[in-house]
């Protein structure tokens, strides 16, 4: 008999709690019991936001974005018509009727409608309550307000102030401080914050036309009043401990960006000081030394990047930067974009990618548009390679001088670093930035970050591929969060990566959507490159919590003259087990059976053979959009998912074993 689903997200939840409780020191514990508390006492009406201060406006705020010359008007002005019409995009749902304005406590992918109860005890992990809160919370972070904003500062058109007037009124009116799904997580409000400062700039300031007239000073009333409780909020709610991961450098981030932006009350100061202090120290912890973000997640690190990047400008536009350590690391997260990017302009998808940004200035690729800010930031013509033309969005972050510094920079520079031991990637291949590039990424890093490693993937020892710019190999994807938990554990567990498998089991053990418990350990051995060949070993000890343990180690050599690499997997182990190895082609390549063990990958003009190892009583199968078992898809895109061909290789294999596989490029 099948549990009504209420019983069953109810058991999920009690296990999830359980879970999170075992990931918890003593001292977040008592941390947590102390937040709790708070948030009971602010639910019954005990300390709770209060009320709002005047607003200062002789405090004049920091202006730090502005519509510059050269940019496509075209496109930006389509998007806002498309806006105005309540036209809009959201992840997998393209051009959808939102509304305008939208009904923002509802999820317009299953049509529910979230209550508007204490946002700190709303479940938004709970589909049956909130829906795909995914879905709920992207219209919520008002990054359309920005293209509209874009869009009148290009045009003067009035619609586009209308039209952000009459969003924001009925949010102010849908939304109350601290209640609903849009008060549930203090990451939410930081956004808004970013979003709404980039807005308010563009639209003029305080003194712009949408404020003319005692209606449109009473409309700024009740904007700052909403800016405040925002400010109050996240720094009354920042994600501290296990928690402290993207979303603490998101909330302070913020907030910072919030109080350079409305400077209006006494604790503006304060609140701006403490997130200063706060991203100086979390750009340090939450990104290592050689560039890469600690979560393991290649779409976090580039939001990450982001997020540290604007709180960046606005410092230097108010006349005070931040460290040169802060700078420095930044520029290290730049370093490893650009190294891990093909000469396509590809990049691999380890870790989690929800597609989320942090301000959407124009459609250009985000990778790309960061290094090309990063080359004329810190005067770097080897990022000015990498990022191939100055896009949109640099023009709008850098202003007017942009495009002339950005020209100014020879395209030369740093050489490319191609090991990152911190990080666990080490990048072999030849002909660099040529079409007959061969870029192959190996990941021998760590799961993820703090005790719960919330973004990383079960993928020790995977790795992507790609020959002249075109993947072969590539990481899958990421597809689901909260919602299909199936589908969520698939796509992050070992079988979804170019890796080995025993017993079926993952590298790691999953304890809720975001969560690990035990978790493997991964470092790298060998490396050393040549201009005759490079070579990578790395370890992981995933498998020895089985009751034989396994140990892996994976060894990558690349002859580069050959164009031939060789991966030797050797297994040292006891009894018998269930060895599978995974290859995941991209989703445009096909691949044909050769015979013999042997698979042609071919994508357009470029061509690779994949050559499987020899074992007695091996079997090997082509998966393509497979639903039983659930095999041969990648997700370009949150929420998308699309056939692929995988080639799955199995045996049962006794004692210690090498398994050698050759790809010839």
């Amino acid at each position: 008999m099948r549990m009504p689903d209420a019983v069953v997200s109810q058991i999920a939840a009690l296990r999830w709690r359980a879970n999170r409780l075992r990931c918890m020191t003593t001292t977040e514990l008592a941390f947590r019991i102390g937040r709790a508390l708070k948030n009971e006492a602010e639910r019954v009406g005990i300390g709770g936001p209060g009320g709002v201060p005047p607003a200062d406006l002789r405090k004049g705020g920091t202006t730090w974005l502005q519509a510059p010359d050269g940019v496509a008007a075209a496109p930006c002005l389509e998007a806002a018509d498309r806006i105005v019409a309540g036209r809009i995009d959201v992840f997998a749902l393209r051009d959808i009727d939102l509304g305008s304005p939208p009904r923002w406590n509802r999820d317009p992918k299953t049509g529910i409608e979230a209550p508007l109860s204490f946002g700190k005890r709303l479940d938004y992990r709970d589909p049956q309550l909130v829906g795909d809160i995914k879905y709920l919370w992207e219209p919520n972070r008002h990054q359309h307000l920005v293209t509209l904003a874009q869009a009148w500062a290009l045009s003067r058109r009035e619609r586009y102030l209308d039209a952000v007037r009459r969003h924001l009124d009925s949010w102010f009116t849908a939304c109350p401080p601290g209640r609903g799904p849009n008060w549930a997580s203090a990451l939410e409000p930081a956004l808004r914050l970013i979003s709404w400062s980039a807005t308010w700039q563009l639209l003029g300031g305080a003194e712009g036309p949408l404020f003319a007239g005692s209606d449109g000073a009473a409309f700024r009333r009740r904007w700052l009043d909403s800016v405040y409780h925002h400010q109050q909020f996240v720094r009354g709610h920042f994600s501290l401990h296990s928690s402290a991961n993207n979303h603490l450098i998101g909330e302070a981030a913020g907030l910072f960006i919030g109080t350079a932006t409305w400077p209006h009350w006494a604790r503006s100061a304060e609140w701006r000081s403490t997130a200063r202090a706060m991203l100086e120290r979390e750009a340090l912890l939450q990104n290592a030394p050689d560039g890469v973000n600690r979560e393991q997640a290649v779409s976090y690190h580039r939001f990450v990047l982001e997020l540290l990047l604007l709180p960046l400008l606005a410092a230097r536009a108010a006349g005070a930067p931040f460290s040169a350590r802060y700078g420095r690391r930044l520029e290290a997260m730049l370093g490893f974009l650009a190294a891990i990017m093909d000469v396509g302009g590809n990049v691999p998808g380890f870790g989690d990618a929800d597609d989320a940004a942090v301000l959407r200035l124009s459609d250009d690729c985000p990778y790309r548009s960061l290094l090309a800010t990063g080359a004329v930031l810190f005067r770097r013509g080897d990022l000015k390679v990498k990022a191939g033309v100055l896009d949109d969005k640099t023009r709008w972050l850098l202003g007017a001088r942009a495009a002339a510094d950005f020209d100014a920079l020879p395209a030369t520079g740093h050489p490319m670093r191609r090991a990152f031991p911190d990080g666990g990637y080490y990048v072999l291949g030849c002909e660099f930035e040529t079409p007959a590039e061969i870029r192959l990424v190996a990941d021998a890093g760590p799961l993820g970050y703090r005790s719960i490693a919330a973004h990383g993937h079960a993928d020790a020892l995977s790795f992507t591929l790609s020959v002249g710019g075109v993947p072969l190999l590539v990481d899958p994807g990421t597809y689901a969060y909260h919602t299909e938990p199936l589908w969520r554990a698939h796509f992050r567990g070992t079988g979804a990566h170019n890796t080995l498998r025993v017993d079926g089991c993952d590298q790691s053990e999953p304890g809720g959507n975001f969560m690990w418990l035990a978790k493997a350990g991964a470092g790298c051995n060998v490396w050393h490159a040549t201009a005759e060949t490079d070579v990578f070993e790395g370890w992981h000890d995933g498998y020895l919590r089985l009751a034989d343990p396994v140990m892996h180690v994976r060894r990558i050599e690349l002859d580069k003259r050959a164009r031939r690499i060789v991966i030797e997997d050797r297994l040292k182990m006891r009894g018998a087990h269930e060895i599978e190895l995974f290859f995941h082609a991209a989703e445009d390549c096909r691949v044909s059976d050769d015979g013999g063990g042997r698979f042609r990958l071919s994508c357009g003009a470029r061509e690779a053979t994949l050559t499987l190892p020899a074992a007695a009583d091996a079997s090997t199968r082509l998966h393509c959009g497979s639903l039983d078992p659930i095999a041969g898809w990648v997700s370009p895109r949150f929420d998308e998912r699309r056939p692929a061909v995988t080639v799955h290789w199995h045996a049962c294999l006794t004692g210690d074993a090498v398994l050698r596989t050759e790809i010839a490029c």
